[in-house]
């Protein structure tokens, strides 16, 4: 009986006292002992660094045709900003309202949007982070229209009410100058003309000012004047309205699918009524109604006809057809069908002047989960290829993981294999949304960004240096074989929809391993090859874990109990030591019950493998008895060893993914030693568990009490069988009992590829209230008289939460360290297993197989959710792992690479009495070191009472090791090692979706990632340094870029007055013209970024060498236009210097009548 220790009570009620205490245990060394800790709380800042990804329920769109830059609002507020590759920008309206339209101050680095709250805000696009710099809130009207005309400072709102308000945007006041509805619209007009819609100044006439009502009334207003020159009216109602450049046209599109054109000052009919996809009668008559034209847009050339691009406007007939954009040019009609509805969409063209020809060159259409670039300047009009990362969630992201400061060759590794998957047919032009400039950062280390998807697909990206490039798509599902209709999905499903989804992987970057575990319960080992290859049948192996009940437990079909069958020694063959195919003692079945079928079918044809990631084994889980298999929720590999485990809610199994072969199959009960405080009690806790393996008298091959372990297999396995290492056991070859424990290699052959080894186990799962830490919150409660489980008993049972392959001291107190398989539990237990392994190439073949287990190292409160092991200075130790090779080598190759296969572990000594390890220990609750190999528990953190840690990972942090955790209440921690201490603390995002949960993950440098929608990945960091260097290292959106000239108006337009009429809008709109405006209308709110806003802002000296900086910058960028303008003016002067002296001296000595 172990011993009552009344400290350790004292240091568990002082641990749980607070949730921020750390409390060091019985046996901790004296200060001078433990490790310099070099981390301090000053290392560590969190901030947002970048958001990548397509913006989330996008809203409206505008583009710069100066500076090139596209800005996306969305409908909860964010704006997302793009230039060139690499440049890219996140900003957030902190109301979080949605972003109806947005206006670009062209080539002046500013930015208004307007929202669905009423509010208008200006952005000053001048600085790397954005800022407003003021706000205006309209109270008494809803904002529904804006237009900002080119070079001008007056911007004119519409509204619900169908009123027009002008802001200036230089001080964001209101002017007193409104144009009223009911003046714009005919006094006989009994009816309110609806909202605006539309507003736009004639490009030939900037005082005539166009205004399109919803009830389909058009109204060209002259501002001058104050009354309206002409109205038009069609009885459909409007939804876009577009001018011809020479300013005597517009087109409108309407509600009825059609397009009118008018001739200003033709307002009694349309000139053309056309409608794009209506069937045309014979007869004459007026074409069949098809949906809305949303939006149109007119274009002209030089050298051809216009272009009309319109959406929508399809015929109703066309039920369940895309949404497409239609382009109209000449004769012509192109219709592109799109995969998502559209948003929106900006036709680009070569000049911002609206008065000139417009010369469309391309055409930007936002989706709903895609931005598409159309080439307008070739044939059949193919799209550009994006360089932005906007496919990330081109299929559900599943699951991530996040990987810095990995080795340097992968990324150009990755690159050259992906290369060759690059879709064909994309314009050869460049990107045509090019402005920006690339940040100056300092971090050179390249970063890799792994995504696992719903469709079994799996993406590698390009992280380093703040950006994100798709490197490298693997497509899990190739391996297996798909159903063609829903009358061919197999019922052995256990997923309705997306039975290839990934459910976490885990990825080796030095030996370049890749193991995928599925939502169907398979794991799939990729290695990574340069080369082609074919394989002709893909390596299977099933696995058949179960969990079986006591007698207790189950009803017995017959009265009796049936005997499991005894396996003898003497077997004559395989078929007859394999047990008959019926059901342990207790377990009912129907007829017809599904057994030993996998969910998934793998594919039965030759498998052509690109050169990437090639799979190497299959793995999958078997139905039992009726049963569905458990879902994976731990996987690790050890690529030195050649060994892959997972584990679930029933146990773990290990395979040795070279040999094809499954070595240990194990329920998570048998991990517990006969001793352990900590086992699960068969029914009553006075009642001594039994050992978890059948194991057999050393004179007698058969045993006489209950075979716990049955493997049926189809290949021939020589076995050692050992009883924790003391009592052991050689079978002859043709024997199947299996202990869990202790096995030699198979070399056994595989049948078609396909190694059947399943095996079963036997688990009491009757909860007594003495045991409560071994459950969940039902700690007692009767099971149905089922053979089925039921979900209370899935949800119960303790599952294998977390796996670590080190080299370590299995036994207490022992002096040499060998390799273990540290396991963690859903319940807060920490075992270890002692692996007997041999690290030699081929010696492998023949050297025995052992698996001990060493019993419980620690029990912690809540799931174990990441394990680690340091050396006496604190250095992390990494498992073992091979250097990569290429498979797929020649011979000769291969030899050469033998010789640096696997990197050498170096078992570390520990001298009598003295501790060389740390192992590291992190819960959902707590976090603990335990010293190795003492076993004490030398330091625990209470990292929460209230709430549960969701991910947790040991990061390498300025040079030393530190604990990162992410709770559900939104605080993130990281706790120093050894000693735990709290370095940083801050409520950053409390858990609002369980995507944020299944994405989040830390990695080392700082760096830190999750999905923050189902389209984009945030990136943080908890790195001071990185926050110090953030201004650095993020890209510009503003680039200094002169202004293109105006169009040459011609002699005989200036002449004779043809040309564009200019308007001085500070006559009309000016405070002493037309006077204020109602203060009750709008609210002016100064931004954090404008002067009133910086004043407020508090001050220190990062802010206020972030001001000194913008001030600097803008005063540069004035000087640096000042000295061209001076140089220009220089320039001017000395070629009029040039001519008047050559023409003083052509005429100096002619005479008044020479002239």
């Amino acid at each position: 009986m172990k011993k009552f220790n009344i400290r350790k009570v004292l240091d568990g009620l002082t641990a749980a006292s607070s949730s921020s205490s750390t409390t060091a245990q019985p046996g901790t060394p004296r200060e001078n002992d433990v490790v310099q800790e070099t981390l301090q709380s000053e290392h560590f800042q969190l901030c947002k660094t970048v958001r990548h990804g397509f913006p989330y329920q996008p809203s409206s769109m505008a583009f710069d045709p100066v500076q090139k830059i596209l800005a996306v609002g969305t409908q909860t507020g964010a704006l997302r900003l793009f230039g060139r590759a690499g440049v890219e920008c996140y900003c957030q309206h902190e109301s979080g309202a949605a972003v109806i339209q947005l206006q670009f101050l062209i080539n002046e680095g500013a930015l208004v949007s307007a929202l669905a709250d009423d509010s208008i805000h200006l952005w000053n696009l001048r600085q790397k982070i954005p800022a407003i710099l003021h706000s205006l809130k309209f109270n008494r009207e809803r904002i529904t229209y804006c237009h900002l005309p080119f070079q001008s400072k007056w911007l004119y709102i519409g509204s619900e009410r169908g009123n027009i308000h002008i802001v200036n945007v230089e001080s964001f006041t209101l002017s007193g100058y409104v144009i009223m509805w009911n003046k714009a619209i005919e006094l006989s007009t009994k009816t309110h003309p609806g909202p605006v819609v539309h507003i736009s100044d004639n490009p030939m006439d900037e005082g005539k000012l166009l205004i399109g009502f919803e009830c389909g009334v058009v109204v060209l207003w002259d501002l001058k004047s104050k009354k309206a020159d002409y109205r038009y009216n069609y009885d459909e109602a409007i939804h876009s309205v577009a001018w011809h450049h020479e300013g005597k046209q517009f087109v409108c599109s309407h509600s009825d699918g059609t397009l009118t054109t008018w001739n200003i000052r033709a307002p009694a009919k349309p000139a053309q009524i056309i409608t794009p996809h209506g069937k045309q009668p014979k007869d004459g008559k007026k074409p069949e109604p098809c949906k809305p034209i949303l939006k149109v847009e007119y274009k002209t050339t030089r050298a051809g006809d216009p272009f009309m691009v319109l959406s929508g406007g399809l015929s109703y007939d066309t039920v369940g057809r895309r949404a497409c954009l239609t382009v109209m040019h000449g004769k012509s009609t192109a219709v592109l069908e799109m995969d998502y509805p559209i948003v929106d969409f900006i036709t680009l063209c070569e000049t911002p002047y609206p008065n000139d020809f417009q010369e469309p060159y391309a055409v930007v259409v936002l989706l709903e989960k895609d931005l598409v670039v159309i080439d307008l300047g070739q044939i059949g009009y193919p799209i550009f290829e994006s360089p932005y990362p906007l496919s990330i969630h081109e299929s559900p992201v599943t699951c991530c993981e996040y990987f810095a400061d990995c080795p340097s060759e992968l990324i150009p590794a990755l690159y050259s294999v992906g290369s060759r998957q690059k879709r064909q047919g994309y314009s050869k032009k460049e990107w045509p949304i090019s402005g920006g400039n690339w940040g100056q950062g300092t971090q050179t280390y390249p970063e890799i960004i792994i995504t696992g998807h719903a469709d079994g697909s799996i993406k590698f990206w390009d992280a380093s240096a703040l950006m994100l490039q798709v490197l490298y798509k693997l497509k899990t599902a190739k391996v297996f074989e798909r159903a063609r209709g829903k009358e061919e999905k197999p019922s052995t499903d256990i997923v309705d929809e997306d039975p290839f989804a990934i459910q976490t992987l885990f990825w080796c970057p030095e030996s370049r391993m890749l193991c995928v575990a599925g939502v169907s319960a398979h794991v799939i080992i990729y290695r990574f090859s340069k080369q082609e290859a074919t394989t002709e049948v893909v390596q299977l192996l099933e696995v058949r874990m179960q969990c079986e009940f006591s007698e207790a437990d189950s009803p017995d079909p017959g009265g009796e109990q049936t005997p499991t069958l005894p396996t003898s020694a003497a077997s004559s063959s395989p078929q007859e030591a394999e047990p008959p195919n019926q059901l342990t003692a207790g377990v009912n079945s129907s007829e017809g019950a599904r057994d030993n079928i996998p969910c998934l079918q793998v594919r039965s044809s030759p498998l052509k493998q690109s050169p990437g990631y090639q799979v190497e084994l299959v793995v999958q889980l078997v139905w039992v008895s009726g049963e569905p298999p458990q879902q994976i929720t731990s996987l690790a590999v050890n690529s030195s060893f050649g060994l892959v485990v997972f584990g679930n809610s029933n146990g773990l199994a290990v395979v040795d993914y070279v040999q094809k072969t499954l070595l240990l199959n194990l329920g998570t009960s048998e991990l517990y030693s006969p001793s352990d405080p900590c086992q699960r009690q068969p029914r009553s806790p006075r009642k001594p568990r039994q050992p978890s393996g059948g194991f057999c008298d050393s004179n007698d091959g058969s045993n006489n009490s209950e075979d716990r372990c049955k493997s049926p297999t189809s290949a021939k396995m020589s076995r050692k069988i050992s009883s924790s290492g003391e009592q052991k056991l050689d079978l002859e070859d043709r024997s199947h009992r299996w202990s869990p424990w202790l096995c030699k290699w198979p070399v056994g052959s595989m049948k078609n590829g396909k190694l059947a080894a399943r095996m079963t186990r036997k688990l009491n799962v009757h909860r007594t209230k003495s045991d409560p830490h071994r459950y969940g919150k039902d700690n007692a409660f009767t099971r149905s008289r089922s053979s089925s489980v039921t979900s209370i008993d899935r949800e119960s049972r303790e599952a294998i939460s977390s796996f670590y392959f080190c080299e370590s001291f299995p036994r207490k107190s022992g002096s040499l360290a060998s390799p273990c398989l540290l396991v963690g539990t859903t319940q807060g237990s920490v075992m270890m297993v002692a692996l007997s392994l041999q690290p030699g190439g081929d010696q492998k073949l023949q050297q025995p197989l052992s698996f001990a287990s060493c019993g419980t190292l620690v029990h912690l409160k809540g799931g174990i959710l990441t394990m680690a092991l340091l050396d006496a200075a604190g250095t992390m130790l990494p498992p073992s792992c091979e250097a990569w090779y290429d498979p797929n080598a020649s011979d000769e190759e291969k030899e050469k690479e033998k010789t640096r296969r696997r990197r050498p572990a170096t078992p570390p000594s520990s001298q009598e009495g003295q501790d060389s390890q740390f192992a590291v220990l992190c819960s959902e609750k707590q976090a603990n070191v335990v010293a190795m190999p003492s076993q004490t528990s030398i330091y625990k953190h209470n990292i929460t009472e209230t709430s549960f840690v969701l991910r947790a990972d040991v990061v390498q942090m300025a040079g030393a090791y530190c604990i990162a955790c992410f709770c559900a209440n939104g605080h993130i921690m990281t706790l120093s090692l050894p000693s735990l201490r709290p370095l940083l603390d801050i409520n950053y995002l409390p858990l609002t979706d369980m995507r944020i949960a299944r994405t989040f993950c830390f990695s080392n440098l700082g760096q830190a990632l999750y999905l923050t929608s189902p389209t984009e990945i945030q990136r943080i960091t908890y790195s001071q340094e990185t926050c110090d260097n953030l201004q650095e290292m993020l890209s510009e959106l503003f680039t200094p870029v002169e202004t293109p000239e105006a169009p040459n108006r011609g002699f005989f337009k200036g002449l004779f007055g043809g040309g564009a009429q200019s308007l001085d809008r500070e006559d009309l709109f000016g405070e002493t013209a037309a006077g204020k405006a109602s203060r009750s209308l709008a609210q002016h709110i100064p931004g954090p970024g404008s002067m009133e806003g910086m004043k407020g802002a508090a001050s220190g000296v990062v802010g206020d060498l972030a001001r000194a900086r913008v001030a600097l910058d803008e005063r540069g960028q004035k000087l640096g236009e000042l000295e061209e303008r001076t140089a220009a003016m220089m320039a001017s002067a000395e070629s009029f210097s040039k001519h008047a002296h050559d023409m003083m001296v052509k005429y100096k000595d002619k005479k008044w009548y020479q002239l």
